[in-house]
Formats: C-alpha cells, sequence, structure tokens
C-alpha cells in the first residue's frame, strides 16, 4: 500500500467515525428528547390527577335581604343572619359568596356565578332569608326592588328556589343544600290575597336536603333577638364538626318545635343518597 492509499483509509476511517459520533449524538438527542416527552406526559397526567381530587368542591350562595322599600321597618335579623351563617360555612370549609339586599339583577349574577362554579363533585348549599312568596306551586325569594301588585308580578320579579335547584341538578352537583328563611309575613300578597299564604312545599330534588323556616303555607312571626330562631338554633348544630348535614337540620327542627310548643315547626324534605357533612368539606 503506498502513501496516498494509506492517506485514502485514513480519511475514510475519520470520516466513518465522525459519520457513528453524529449517529450516536443523533440516536442520544432523541432518546432525551423522548425521556423528556415522557417526563412532560407524567407531569401532566399528574397535575390531571391532582386537578380532579381538588375539584371536590363545597359552594355556598348567602342571600341575606333585609332593606325592602315596601316594608314598614327593615329584617335586621336577615342581614346578620347571612353573616353569621357565611363565616360559619367558611369555617365548616365552604367557598362562600355572600349577597346582601340584593336587587334581582344581583340575585341573578349570584345565581349565575354559582351556576359556573358546580362541577359532579359539588356539594352546594343555598341560604336565603328575606321575604318570600308563593306563586302556583312554586316558592320565590324577592330581591329587594320588587314591585308586586298581583301574582304574576312574583314571578317576574322573583327568582324562584325551585329554579336554582333545577339548576344545580342540571349542573350535575353531587348533593343540593337549601335552606330557606322566608316564611314570613310580608307587604306584597296583602295586595292580591286576603291573607298570607306562607310558601309552597319545595320539592327535593335529586340527592337534595331542604329546609325550610315552618311548614308549608304558614308563617311566622320573627323574634327579638340578633337571629332568627331558624338560624340561632342551625348555628348552634353547626358548632359541632363533623356533623351530617340530616342530623345538623334534623336537630334543628326539633328544637324550634320544642322550644315554640309546635307552634313553629320547620319543614324538612330529603332526598339524599350519601352523607354529607358539615365540618370536613374541602378535607
Amino acid at each position: 500500500m503506498n502513501v496516498r492509499q494509506l492517506d485514502l483509509s485514513r480519511r475514510t476511517i475519520a470520516v466513518a467515525a465522525a459519520l457513528i459520533g453524529t449517529v450516536s449524538l443523533v440516536i442520544g438527542a432523541h432518546a432525551a428528547l423522548n425521556m423528556r416527552a415522557i417526563d412532560a406526559a407524567k407531569a401532566v397526567s399528574t397535575d390531571q390527577i391532582t386537578g380532579s381530587i381538588g375539584q371536590a368542591t363545597h359552594l355556598a350562595l348567602v342571600i341575606g335581604n333585609g332593606h325592602y322599600p315596601d316594608a314598614n321597618a327593615p329584617l335586621t335579623q336577615s342581614i346578620n343572619d347571612a353573616r353569621a351563617l357565611s363565616s360559619s360555612l367558611r369555617k365548616n370549609g365552604f367557598d362562600v359568596d355572600m349577597v346582601e339586599d340584593a336587587t334581582r339583577d344581583d340575585m341573578v349574577r349570584a345565581v349565575n356565578r354559582l351556576k359556573s362554579r358546580i362541577n359532579r363533585d359539588s356539594v352546594v348549599m343555598l341560604f336565603f332569608g328575606g321575604y318570600g312568596v308563593q306563586a302556583g306551586r312554586e316558592s320565590y325569594m324577592l330581591p329587594i326592588d320588587a314591585v308586586i301588585w298581583k301574582e304574576s308580578d312574583v314571578r317576574r320579579h322573583g327568582v324562584s328556589i325551585d329554579g336554582v335547584l333545577e339548576m344545580m341538578k342540571e349542573q350535575g352537583a353531587k348533593a343540593k343544600l337549601v335552606v330557606v328563611d322566608a316564611s314570613r309575613r310580608n307587604p306584597y300578597e296583602r295586595r292580591f290575597r286576603s291573607y298570607s299564604h306562607g310558601l309552597a312545599p319545595i320539592s327535593a330534588a335529586d340527592n337534595a336536603l331542604i329546609l325550610s323556616s315552618a311548614s308549608p303555607g304558614k308563617v311566622v312571626d320573627d323574634g327579638k333577638g340578633e337571629h332568627s330562631v331558624l338560624v340561632s338554633e342551625l348555628l348552634n348544630n353547626l358548632n359541632a364538626q363533623g356533623s351530617s348535614a340530616e342530623s345538623v337540620f334534623n336537630k334543628t327542627r326539633v328544637a324550634i318545635s320544642r322550644a315554640s310548643e309546635g307552634d313553629q315547626v320547620p319543614s324538612i324534605s330529603s332526598s339524599l343518597l350519601e352523607d354529607v357533612r358539615f365540618g370536613e368539606a374541602g378535607g
């Protein structure tokens, strides 16, 4: 082999070595990219799992309406009740949206905010304190700007409790809790009825628990305390950490019935299919 042939062989070997090195680098880089992609996929998967677990939400919409222009005096208890209940629910792990002296637009916006946050893992609670009126077979929460002279105005200006429950069901809420403290004499029904009608029975949608301050068709007088009778007892029972919702509502009902010697008997309707507990929300 002459010198020229030797140089060509060396060049060939060098080129081959360079090619092998380049291929190795490419393979190594490709493997590294694959590992990064796998790691990234694992991270995304972990985030998705964590996010899914974290979506088990406890939501509450608390509305306290006290200053109605058509009323002779404000319902100061309703505002106090909304504030105290909101504080207690937050301690029990609920994410609370509280609205005071809400107009109809305020109430509709609040219901829509709640709707946007409900998912299939949500335990959702609605509280309303204020004036309520029955129209047909439904009970309506009245905003402070309600203009009511006839029964059809109730449907036009009020917000249906049954409608809010139906919304919760359609959004797939896991469980629905409702407390209505509105079975009081109001300045509206006298305009188109000879007597105060109270509230209609509120049907418990699937997996729902409903507590109303009086039996259907009955009205009760407000006490003179800081809070209404219903909310006073409800707060007392909510302080027992880890209590089931049904236990809290039932104890509230029994305590009020006994204290009033049967004059005020709150109404409870339940279709709960699982145990919902206060004090364990978000845990």
